[in-house]
């Protein structure tokens, strides 16, 4: 846990066309209190919204932090956080995968991503740390590590579905607020 005043929260969801999601997000300098604040913010947010996983800028925040939990729910979690994250080695294997967003609510479609990645990080305590991954964890973590870099699963479509979905999305923003 963070700080020792420090309470985790469920932090409200940043929604699509929200400026923050198109944002590069800042690297993290030092893995300090506010980080580890940040990463129990994330997972706890991530869980109460039924996500798989969940980047900092989809809470507002523009640094370089993901959690992951590809783990089914009616098993033990899996969470795996990651700060300052990168892909440094994939596939040429692709697969097909529906993906969703929780900051894209209602909208899922067919995504064509690497099969496999290599993704490097540091942990909650600042370690370097190393995650193979295949499958939907390796989706999962291409998915929120675009996050970071301001690209979302829209941006892997056609310009007319992309469009769509960016009417729809609108459209509903529009007619909540």
């Amino acid at each position: 846990m963070a700080g020792k005043d420090a309470e985790v929260a469920v932090q409200p969801l940043r929604i699509y066309p929200d400026e923050i999601l198109r944002q590069v997000c800042e690297p993290v300098a030092r893995v300090d209190d506010s980080v580890q604040q940040l990463l129990d913010d994330l997972g706890e947010s991530m869980y109460a919204h039924q996500g798989v996983g969940l980047a900092a800028p989809q809470i507002g925040v523009s640094r370089r932090a993901v959690v992951v939990d590809v783990a089914p729910r009616d098993e033990e979690s899996q969470l795996i956080e990651l700060v300052n994250p990168r892909v440094v080695e994939f596939s040429e294997e692709t697969i097909d995968f529906e993906e969703g967003c929780l900051s894209l609510p209602d909208e899922a479609e067919m995504v064509t991503r690497p099969g496999r990645v290599v993704v490097e990080a540091l942990d909650r305590r600042g370690k370097p740390f190393t995650v193979e991954a295949e499958g939907l964890l390796a989706v999962a973590l291409q998915h929120e590590i675009d996050h970071l870099d301001g690209r979302l699963f829209i941006d892997y479509l056609s310009r007319l579905k992309r469009s769509l979905i960016d009417r729809r999305l609108r459209k509903r923003q529009a007619q909540a607020g």
